[in-house]
């Protein structure tokens, strides 16, 4: 196996090779380029297996190269290693599929470890493409498209010419079952990042064993990208063991956990959509910290109750702890929500997801707020992909450390952002004060419209203007009343109106108290 170390700095590269146990795992070359068209020139003419890039090269520099690795180097497994803790570096890298991102100095432990899961993955996915490789030509042929379509539309209720039906061996009898196997991101990535090549295996196994069995037929749910669907047809009472039967097969042939469930029976073949999402109904609340290596579930092995946690509940705590700017006040609201999930020992899969989208929600608001040029573009799928084990549980603790990670990347990045930026919106806000100064401005709607607390509003005014903005309000509309009452046409009470005023005898009120005269003495004295 051949490795390249792309860096401008020579220091870097030298520190990287002496510090890489490179015949330990059987690297037999060490190639280095000192930019990233030198780089492109020797994985064209070398082909290393595993690459370490550096992110901040001159020209093409390391996003550019890991954007030309995944495109023309689709099989490289990539390190990135900088000196710049950037949260755009890092999803940059995780974006074009690298191994892991380390940063400079770089420590031997980190480096060794990152290099061991890097061969690991290659030999892994070579042994795939070896094996799979004359398998794969066949994916493009018309049958397995003809029959996932077509399925699809049995699924959907489309009715299909009964010539179909015997086709696909499928019995037309009145009773039937709908079993749902999940193929996850994790399970996409174990084939190179293959999703055709993924459903192709698992399929070959599961339509083989069905044939044997003569008891169904499984296909690719083209409605939903990360679905195989099985439809039984007899021997009901062996569906779970055949699931459990396949479940073992599909990770003794392929080396991948897949998570399985089992619908409810049905009496028609129109009603096979009640059956499949009784499935899918089991398979969201399925407990993704599960430990049993043969993950099937249908109704009796779920928890329906299982309370749904909603981050959006915790907005205003976020809120608050992001204005402190300080992970230390983020994290009570962190442990918060961990516990949560913790105290009910069952974290479904329904509830993970809807936690990361929401996360993704919420980041993107507050990116936005701070006018960050950031964005996410992984789903929440593609992100929990990372924190499966081989097994197929979900490792809670590795997802709650990325999660405090990512928050405090983030609010380094806030900070720098937020400082200016802070102090302008307190402006922006004064200016619509001074715009609305004819209506009673709530705080509450400048809150929202702001998007920042009360409290945080409030505060920063009276820092800014030596005034709480009640007071402020008051002198703007002195100041206009007096311009307004050098015009002898208007009434007091119509001025009075004019500034948000509706009772005259108030406004009169409060002007003596502001000026130390009457509206009417001032008039007499400036007109």
């Amino acid at each position: 196996m051949k490795v390249l170390i792309v860096d401008d700095e020579e220091h870097v590269r030298e520190g990287i090779k002496l510090l890489g146990q490179w015949e330990e795992h059987e690297i037999t070359d060490v190639i280095e380029a000192d930019s990233g068209e030198q780089a492109i020139a020797l994985i064209e003419d070398q082909g290393p297996e595993i690459i370490f890039t550096d992110m901040k090269m001159p020209n093409i520099d390391g996003i550019a190269l890991l954007e030309w690795i995944k495109e023309n180097s689709p099989s490289s497994k990539t390190i990135v290693v900088t000196g710049y803790d950037d949260y755009h570096y890092m999803r940059k890298a995780i974006h074009f599929g690298s191994t892991d991102y380390i940063l400079k100095p770089v420590d031997p432990s980190i480096l060794n470890d990152t290099l061991v899961r890097a061969v690991t993955q290659w030999k892994k996915e070579e042994e795939y493409r070896k094996v799979h490789n004359s398998s794969y030509r066949l994916i493009n042929e018309m049958k397995p498209i003809y029959r996932d379509r077509k399925l699809t539309q049995l699924m959907n209720n489309y009715l299909l010419n009964q010539s179909i039906y015997e086709e696909f061996g499928f019995h037309l009898t009145r009773e039937y079952e709908v079993g749902i196997v999940r193929v996850d991101e994790s399970i996409i990535r174990s084939f190179g990042g293959d999703r055709d090549l993924a459903y192709f295996s698992i399929l070959n196994v599961i339509n083989e064993m069905l044939m044997a069995e003569e008891n169904g037929v499984a296909f690719r749910y083209l409605s939903n990208k990360w679905e195989i669907i099985i439809i039984f047809w007899n021997d009901f009472e062996r569906i779970t063991s055949l699931l459990t039967a396949l479940h073992t097969a599909i990770r003794r042939t392929l080396d991948v956990s897949c998570r399985i469930a089992r619908g409810c029976k049905v009496s028609s073949i129109d009603q096979l959509m009640n059956s499949y999402e009784d499935a899918k109904n089991s398979l969201l609340l399925s407990n993704v910290l599960d430990r049993n290596k043969v993950k099937v579930y249908g109704k009796q092995d779920v928890l329906a109750s299982a309370l749904l946690i909603n981050m959006m509940d915790y907005n205003s705590k976020i809120e608050e702890a992001l204005q402190v700017g300080k992970f230390e006040a983020f994290l009570p609201v962190f442990n918060e929500i961990i516990t949560a999930f913790e105290a009910q020992n069952y974290l479904s899969l329904k509830q993970i997801l809807h936690f990361e989208q929401e996360y993704q929600l919420l980041s993107q608001h507050w990116l936005k707020r701070y006018h960050i040029p950031y964005t996410i573009n992984n789903g929440p799928e593609y992100v929990l992909s990372f924190f499966y084990n081989q097994d197929g549980q979900f490792q809670l603790a590795k997802y709650v450390e990325r999660k405090k990670r990512e928050v405090k990347r983030f609010l380094k990045v806030v900070k720098r952002y937020s400082k200016q930026n802070n102090r302008d919106v307190i402006y922006e806000i004064e200016q619509y004060l001074q715009q609305n100064f004819h209506r009673d401005v709530k705080l509450q709607e400048i809150s929202e419209r702001f998007y920042l607390s009360r409290e945080y509003i409030s505060r920063k005014f009276k820092q800014e203007f030596q005034e709480n903005i009640s007071d402020y309000m008051v002198k703007v509309r002195m100041n206009k009343a007096k311009s307004l009452l050098l015009n002898e046409e208007l009434k007091i009470y119509e001025i009075a109106n004019m500034i948000g005023y509706h009772d005259d005898k108030y406004f009169r009120k409060v002007f003596k108290k502001v000026e130390g005269i009457t509206p009417n003495e001032y008039r007499s004295l400036t007109v």
